[in-house]
């Protein structure tokens, strides 16, 4: 039994790494600016001031000012994304099982992301997507602490 929850497991993470290449620099939300500089572009789609968008999203939730599903796909897509991230790696890396490591490692990998997604133009640099996601990351790294979890996989 355990042998083919590893195999499910591994199936899983294969699937999981296609979609998230998908969502991050496949899909249609890339901005694809070619009239602007890197500088400009940079200057125009990004956001470095932490909890704007997401108190915008917050806000636009209770006084509708904004279609619904565009605040709760940007507030819980960006937090849910990076969730199976928190399990699968730790699972991977047996080195990376300390809260600080995860974080060091997630927090790199986070900032590579949201630069691959301005310099090629298929999204923006926004702290708030860093915020939901290492967030969203942190609950899978506690799912995968969680005893049960540890007794199915290891």
């Amino acid at each position: 039994m355990k042998k083919i929850i590893k195999i499910v497991f591994n199936i899983s993470f294969v699937v999981y790494l296609f979609v998230l290449v998908v969502l991050l620099f496949l899909g249609t939300r890339g901005f694809l600016r070619s009239d602007l500089t890197m500088i400009e572009y940079i200057k125009n789609s990004s956001n470095f001031v932490p909890f704007k968008t997401i108190n915008t999203y917050i806000r636009a939730l209770f006084d509708r000012s904004m279609n619904i599903d565009i605040p709760i796909k940007n507030i819980f897509g960006n937090l849910f994304m990076f969730l199976p991230a928190g399990i699968y790696l730790p699972y991977y890396t047996r080195k990376i099982n300390k809260v600080s490591d995860f974080l060091i490692f997630m927090s790199i990998l986070l900032v590579l992301i949201e630069v691959v997604q301005v310099v090629t133009r298929r999204g923006s640099f926004d702290i708030d997507d860093f915020i939901l996601n290492m967030l969203g990351a942190l609950i899978g790294f506690e799912i995968w602490k969680a005893k049960v979890v540890q007794k199915l996989l290891r």
